[in-house]
């Protein structure tokens, strides 16, 4: 048996490997742990590394090295590619506001962490690791030690994961207890809050509503011509004529006084136009006896992809495309939607050519099972790229570098905005990425904890180690309760919006499940998406920036 593991720790490649598995192994069980009905996540896996190097498991320093970043890189992109779609979109109506309150936790952050180092005699290297682990942020360790390896190779790396181990248990806490407080203060408030949010839907859901045309004024006028159908965001897909007639509605079909039309969109939107036209009607023309039909479909065919429906044969059928569905959003179809890889798109028509139409643009799911490697690794070649490109920022004096994190992050959200170019398209199916996410993740705190652990316990064990875990908790809470008061306490936002915020702003899974844990509406989690992305692009500025200023 001896000559057997000496097989393996004699051999670097076997003997990292078995180091990796064994950390991510032992971490992920120790992740679905729970404690008070919070569960810790992937960041088990940190401190199973931790635990295992501290007991001595050998493995290669180079390997390891290589292995951390990685991981790195394949996490970050991953992550890229969840939140891109959303990053623009979160700077939309509300999503400004809530994006402005998050930017406000971060620099509450920064000062909390200035007046740390202040009081405090802890390195520079810790401290800047006390300032990931205190907003729990996984990519912003990564880009810390990265930046810090690039301004010294003698540099205290290690110290940057002590600091974040040390810290992030107690900012998990830090995230719940906010929530916890700030319902006890506002008692009456928060528990309304709860009670009328299942009833809230924040989703603005697409309707079919029937309408009768009795304005004089749109008689024989087409649809196009309508006022302000364009601006309200509807489609009309059917018209039933005088002579009980129904036929499919485009552009330039024009209407009379006493059709029946059935038009597409929001609630808000449709009554707009309800009043334009005239009034609600009780006509269903899905129970009508009717060639014409309605399906789903979706986009596979690679030929359209980034094109307007005006550009492909689509409009030579005689079909309406009047819906489409993008990333679990629902949207109207108009003039300048442009067609991409996975839209579940719904198609009205006659049978035939609605199935001529759906045969053209794809319509395989199992196209959306494959995954296409070659954008992936367009992705992370561009991201090296723009890793290395360096730029200057007012107060720093030093040429700032986005890193490998910040690279690969700007690439995957540029990617994931485009959609496509020319044939290539950036879509990777939810599973894939999921994947990707975790398996990058898991390499690069397995390699973080095996390179740390022999000085995390001699550092917890003494005065610095208290101190460190105190400001860890210092960093995360005082930000969160601070935002959650004013919120609640002079704009009135909703409780559970104020949930997903603060979550959002550390960017931390396990507190929005904290979070939805409280009630089933989404709320929460809407607010958690909205400043997510930008939180997390912030988030890496701010750890890379930390090093360049603070290390001499």
């Amino acid at each position: 048996m001896e000559a057997f593991f000496n097989m393996i720790f004699q051999n670097n490649i076997l003997s990292t490997l078995l180091a990796l598995s064994l950390t991510g192994l032992i971490g992920l069980y120790i992740g679905n742990i729970k404690i008070f009905n919070i569960e810790i996540g992937i960041t088990g896996v940190l401190f199973a590394g931790i635990i295992l190097s501290y007991l001595s498991l050998p493995f290669d320093e180079n390997l390891i090295i290589f292995i951390r970043e990685f991981g790195l890189a394949l996490f970050v992109y991953a992550v890229g590619m969840q939140v891109g779609n959303g990053f623009f979109s979160s700077f939309k109506k509300n999503g400004i506001f809530l994006n402005l309150f998050s930017l406000v936790i971060i620099l509450l952050n920064l000062l909390v962490l200035f007046a740390i180092k202040y009081f405090t005699n802890i390195d520079i290297a810790t401290l800047i690791g006390m300032y990931c682990g205190g907003v729990t942020n996984t990519p912003a360790l990564a880009t810390a030690q990265t930046a810090l390896s690039s301004v010294s190779a003698s540099a205290p790396v290690d110290k940057i994961s002590i600091g974040y181990a040390l810290t992030y248990p107690g900012a998990v806490l830090s995230i719940v207890m906010s929530m916890i407080i700030i319902k006890y203060i506002f008692r009456k408030e928060c528990e309304d809050d709860i009670k009328q949010s299942v009833s809230i839907n924040q989703k603005p859901e697409i309707l079919n509503v029937s309408m009768v045309v009795e304005n004089k004024n749109l008689d024989g006028v087409m649809i196009k011509d309508i006022p302000a159908i364009d601006e309200l965001n509807v489609v009309i897909s059917r018209i039933k004529k005088k002579d009980g007639s129904i036929m499919i509605a485009g552009p330039s079909t024009v209407i009379n006084v006493g059709d029946i039309v059935l038009g597409v969109g929001e609630e808000k939107n449709l009554e707009e136009l309800r009043k334009i036209i005239g009034s609600r009607s009780d006509y269903d023309f899905k129970k009508q006896n009717s060639k014409i039909i309605n399906t789903r479909a979706i986009v596979t065919n690679k030929k359209i992809i980034g094109k307007k429906i005006f550009e492909t044969v689509i409009p030579s059928y005689n079909v309406i495309i009047t819906r489409a569905s993008r990333a679990d959003v629902e949207f109207v179809v108009t003039d300048d939607y442009t067609i991409q890889f996975a839209d579940n798109i719904v198609i009205v028509g006659e049978e035939a050519d609605v199935l001529k139409v759906a045969k053209y643009i794809g319509n395989s799911p199992k196209e959306l099972t494959i995954p296409n490697l070659i954008p992936i690794f367009i992705g992370l070649i561009v991201g090296v790229i723009i890793a290395v490109i360096p730029f200057r920022i007012p107060f720093v004096s030093t040429p700032l570098k986005l890193g490998l994190a910040g690279g690969l992050l700007i690439s995957a959200i540029i990617f994931a905005n485009l959609g496509s170019i020319g044939k290539i398209s950036w879509y990777i199916p939810p599973s894939s990425n999921l994947m990707l996410r975790e398996l990058g993740i898991v390499m690069f705190l397995s390699a973080v904890g095996l390179k740390s652990g022999h000085n995390f316990f001699s550092t917890l064990l003494n005065k610095e180690g208290i101190m460190i875990v105190g400001g860890g908790i210092l960093i995360s809470f005082v930000p969160l309760i601070i935002t959650g008061y004013v919120l609640k306490r002079f704009y009135k936002l909703h409780y559970l919006t104020i949930c997903g915020l603060l979550s959002g702003s550390m960017t931390d899974p396990p507190a929005l499940a904290f979070a939805n844990s409280i009630s089933e509406s989404s709320l929460q989690s809407i607010s958690y998406a909205t400043v997510y992305p930008l939180t997390m692009f912030m988030r890496i500025i701010s750890a890379q920036i930390l090093v360049l200023w603070l290390i001499p």
